[in-house]
């Protein structure tokens, strides 16, 4: 039976956004494919899904077991992912089944059809919220630390900040750079997922909600709070969703602002340089301005 095809739109995601390096990585993608149907005795069970950085293949084992197919495209955000799944070994996240060398994963399959967007949004928070904190282990050894993001993000805004011709307000840079100088020495070591947010949590068998798609680093769990603010914005007010997702994990409310500060800056600066169109930029804004009334 033959391998299914490379989704066009996940073909023209890569790149357009990687340039060559991406189309490098297009032109292994079929073989990789191939591959990891045979090294897993798979076959195709459904239509491919794809979304920003990876190609996902339903399959089924020669058991008969529902499985799921991940290539992911392998950046600083992603290539951790495999050692953020084995940590939680499927308490709270899907369950990594299998893996190879190239990045591959083999993942149990969950109900594509259903996530937590679809969830009316109290409930929906107090779920997510729940997890950020259940998820919120020791971590493995990670790539990335928000030890040394912060530390980087302290060196560099400031100059980005000029070179963008000062598009945000001084004040509000300066209290996103106090607090990557007050409490990025002292992040915690956690596994934290900066991703966490309403599309990435769907209903599974084991669960009734599993986490899929983590972009993981050690640090402090409040850094995770912001994509549970930007998504579904227009639900709820600011006040009551951060309200509603520090209840439900269990955070420091301080803290939580701060990191949430320091992420809303850091995006509009990037999305300013990148002129990107597509992602929620006037939500980071609000939540840049909601937050630095807050400190």
């Amino acid at each position: 039976m033959p391998t299914p095809p490379i989704p066009a739109a996940f073909i023209e995601e890569i790149t357009e956004r990687e340039g060559d390096e991406g189309r490098a990585w297009l032109a292994q993608l079929p073989a990789a494919v191939e591959h990891c149907f045979e090294q897993w005795k798979l076959r195709p069970d459904g239509e491919p899904m794809h979304g920003y950085t990876a190609v996902v293949y339903p399959t089924v084992g020669v058991d008969g077991t529902p499985s799921a197919l991940k290539l992911p495209w392998q950046d600083d955000e992603t290539r951790d992912e495999r050692l953020a799944l084995s940590t939680w070994d499927g308490a709270g996240s899907v369950l990594l089944l299998d893996h190879d060398e190239t990045g591959a994963l083999l993942l149990e399959r969950l109900d594509q059809a259903r996530s937590l967007d679809g969830e009316p949004i109290g409930s929906a928070v107090e779920i997510a919220g729940g997890l950020l904190r259940r998820l919120a282990v020791a971590a493995p050894p990670l790539s990335r630390s928000l030890a040394a993001e912060a530390e980087r993000w302290a060196a560099d805004l400031p100059e980005l900040w000029r070179e963008l011709a000062e598009p945000l307000p001084r004040r509000m840079l300066d209290a996103a750079l106090d607090a990557c100088r007050n409490l990025g020495p002292e992040a915690g070591a956690l596994l934290v997922n900066e991703d966490s947010h309403y599309l990435n949590v769907l209903a599974g068998t084991r669960e009734p909600w599993l986490v899929i798609d983590p972009k993981p680093l050690t640090g402090d769990v409040e850094f995770g709070v912001i994509p549970l603010l930007w998504n579904r914005f227009t639900e709820s007010t600011l006040d009551e969703r951060f309200a509603g997702v520090v209840s439900a994990a269990g955070l420091d409310r301080d803290r939580a602002l701060a990191w949430t500060l320091v992420r809303a800056v850091e995006n509009w600066l990037g999305l300013t340089e990148d002129e990107d169109d597509d992602f929620p930029y006037p939500e980071v804004i609000r939540i840049a301005e909601w937050a630095v009334s807050q400190v």
